[in-house]
């Protein structure tokens, strides 16, 4: 057994809902700068047509980007967003992931076997809720990742005063600005990588080929981060275009893909999928790792403290 031994008594909803946000907090302090170069890529262009935004790219891949950003902007540019980022994660993954285990339990009322329908249903209902929670978060986060520092125009100073600035010049609207992209890209990201991650986890114990420990946990997460990637990629381009566009720049999350698509052709939609895949393949394994293992720590202290001396 690799890591924490497993509990006779399972994790309480509380401990999950913990262990989510931080894990995911976790997952985001490494993998920020990568998800930093995709939000670069995937904007890179967008006020041009497809010959000239090829003719003038800024960024070239994804080592590439992060190396411009670095003699360009300096280090600290790569976390530009990162406490907008932590709020983020802090709020929406302890729903997403935290609460999927119950909601799944409450769609199958309390069965232990949960089909593929159940597992969908629970995914896309905590990635929904979790964006109507954070979608705020998530709104800075991407404005920040997206300003360059070079050249003086900064958009924003502080994650305190993007807030205030969004609320001011966009209203309160503003702040909620694409949530129908987010909510159907995070029903989607949900149900495939919470999805995706459960049922290859159960498939690998199941056929005994490996026991539940960090390689079985290892080898689920990055499945299940490559085919989430596959899948919401074209959602996830239109979102931080829309979310990053200037008020009045797309009439809807509609239209935005629309123009995307007339302008830049289809691949414009697949835009910074290398970072996606290996910001979202490591962001999984380190999140979902590191989560069964503090699930493993927190109700192993909770037994430990419970326990007569």
């Amino acid at each position: 057994m690799v890591g924490f031994k497993a509990t006779d008594v399972p994790p309480t909803a509380t401990v999950k809902f913990l262990g989510a946000g931080t894990a995911a907090c976790i997952a985001d302090l490494i993998t920020f700068p990568l998800d930093t170069a995709k939000v670069r890529l995937q904007i890179q262009g967008e006020r041009q047509g497809a010959v000239r935004a090829a003719a003038s790219l800024q960024y070239r891949g994804v080592l590439g980007t992060i190396l411009t950003m670095v003699r360009t902007e300096g280090p600290r540019s790569l976390y530009n967003g990162l406490v907008a980022g932590l709020q983020r994660q802090m709020s929406f993954a302890s729903v997403r992931i935290g609460l999927y285990d119950s909601v799944k339990q409450f769609y199958t009322k309390g069965s232990e076997h949960a089909g593929i329908g159940s597992r969908l249903l629970a995914g896309g209902t905590t990635g929904a809720l979790a964006v109507a929670v954070a979608q705020p978060t998530d709104v800075v986060k991407v404005r920040f990742q997206a300003q360059a520092r070079a050249g003086g125009g900064q958009r924003y100073q502080s994650t305190v005063d993007a807030y205030k600035t969004i609320a001011r010049e966009e209203g309160f609207r503003g702040l909620w600005k694409g949530t129908s992209p987010n909510i159907a890209r995070n029903a989607i990201v949900n149900c495939t990588e919470l999805v995706t991650y459960d049922l290859i986890k159960d498939a690998l114990l199941k056929a005994n080929l490996m026991t539940d420990d960090l390689p079985c946990h290892f080898t689920s997460a990055f499945g299940a981060g490559f085919c989430t990637t596959i899948i919401a990629s074209p959602v996830d381009v239109v979102k931080t275009r829309y979310m990053n566009s200037a008020l009045g720049q797309y009439s809807s999350a509609g239209h935005c893909a629309l123009t995307m698509l007339q302008k830049e052709g289809p691949r414009a939609f697949y835009k910074g999928f290398m970072p996606s895949f290996l910001r979202l393949g490591s962001w999984n394994v380190v999140m979902f790792v590191t989560y069964e293992q503090l699930k493993r720590a927190l109700m192993a202290a909770c037994t430990s403290r419970e326990a007569p001396f």
